[in-house]
């Protein structure tokens, strides 16, 4: 099994990878790189792009942090992850990419996808991640080809990953209070690790696969969409859309609430905000309009591939 020091190793190069075909893509603008320290353990290298072609503001983040538990997680029903069971025991490890980029274009789609590894000093270890996409405006062409790139690299590893990863995504992807989901969903997953059906390795081949999947999909997405012509009243709705996004990372958002419990950077925590957002007071989109189209398949359990 790959120990975490190689999984970091891989994630920084994962990083690398993808800044530079987002770059190529981009033809306008270079990340910024930026190295910083968490004092109670570890740290990360922020990379990120503003005013590009394409990207307004993107960033591809990688972190290795270490430390004591953070006693929240310890609440996680899913496992006790101190030996005693009490809130705040023992030491972690987590080690991740995670990336969110917010095109200039209403036409171009908000994308995200973070892959996380995590183990404890209890021997209690596992694998997450995901990647999601956010269209201003839903084309289904596009949309069809993100999640049928999604399944291609699940059914790679197992028949089951894709459906149940799906329905994991829309749940998790889900706005409560405003009753819509955050986009088009993708696939999300947490606390893999060996189970009867996949062996540690065999998942982390996965997780490696998500990770390399990103940067052929949002490039491809770039292709299509760059040159799309749009409105001033596209732009608008591109704003109200953002400020949904926002709502999401700053309420529900668990990597958000992970980074902001354990003293993270708070720049490279916020990352993920966009740089421009607009709230209008009971907006409602004109019956039949694009935007109102858009608003009807923001809803869970849309099977995009036949």
């Amino acid at each position: 099994m790959a120990n975490r020091e190689e999984i970091a190793k891989w994630l920084q190069d994962l990083q690398k990878h993808i800044c530079s075909e987002l770059e190529k893509a981009d033809s306008g603008a270079l990340f910024t790189v930026e190295e910083w320290q968490r004092p109670e353990g570890g740290g990360g290298i922020s990379r990120v792009i503003q005013n590009g072609n394409v990207l307004e503001k993107g960033g591809v983040n990688f972190s290795a942090v270490h430390g004591a538990t953070p006693a929240f997680l310890s609440t996680e029903k899913e496992h006790t992850l101190s030996p005693s069971g009490r809130a705040g025991e023992g030491l972690f490890y987590a080690t991740g990419v995670s990336i969110v980029l917010h095109p200039k274009s209403p036409m171009m789609p908000i994308i995200h996808m973070n892959i996380r590894y995590f183990e404890m000093s209890n021997g209690v270890h596992w694998l997450g991640g995901g990647i999601d996409l956010t269209p201003h405006y839903i084309n289904e062409a596009d949309a069809t080809f993100f999640h049928q790139s999604l399944k291609q690299v699940c059914d790679k590893h197992n028949p089951n990953y894709y459906t149940d990863y799906k329905k994991w995504a829309d749940d998790y992807f889900f706005i409560k209070h405003r009753n819509e989901t955050r986009g088009i969903g993708g696939i999300f997953f947490d606390r893999l690790n060996e189970s009867l059906q996949m062996s540690f390795t065999q998942n982390l081949a996965f997780w490696k696969d998500v990770g390399m999947a990103f940067a052929p999909i949002y490039t491809e997405l770039i292709s299509r969409n760059k040159n799309t012509a749009f409105t001033e009243k596209e732009t608008e709705w591109q704003l109200i859309r953002r400020s949904r996004y926002a709502e999401f990372n700053l309420v529900y958002d668990k990597g958000t609430k992970f980074g902001l419990e354990t003293n993270g950077r708070i720049e490279s925590i916020l990352m993920s905000l966009p740089p421009l957002a607009a709230w209008h007071y009971n907006y409602n989109p004109k019956a039949n309009s694009a935007e109102a189209k858009t608003l009807s398949l923001l809803k869970k359990g849309i099977e995009w591939v036949n």
